[in-house]
């Protein structure tokens, strides 16, 4: 019961963290993007802000395209 309480908390918790982020930089991605977003780049040292350029959002395929590609 604890535990459930627990990862309730934090998921409010982040829920109100990721508005005020929002509100604050004046972002335009959906609640659903902003946290997509953060989960690829959770261990990245950059500023919030920074995430959410429109330069590093880019298609995964561009970010790899220096893998060979089987299927040409």
């Amino acid at each position: 019961a604890n535990a459930f309480k627990t990862q309730v908390w934090i998921a409010i918790s982040v829920y109100i963290i990721e508005i005020i982020a929002k509100k604050k930089f004046g972002l335009k991605q959906s609640l659903y993007e902003m946290l997509q977003i953060l989960s690829i780049n959770i261990f990245e040292k950059k500023p919030i802000y920074q995430l959410f350029e429109p330069t590093i959002q880019q298609n995964f395929k561009e970010l790899n395209s220096n893998q060979l590609s089987i299927f040409t």
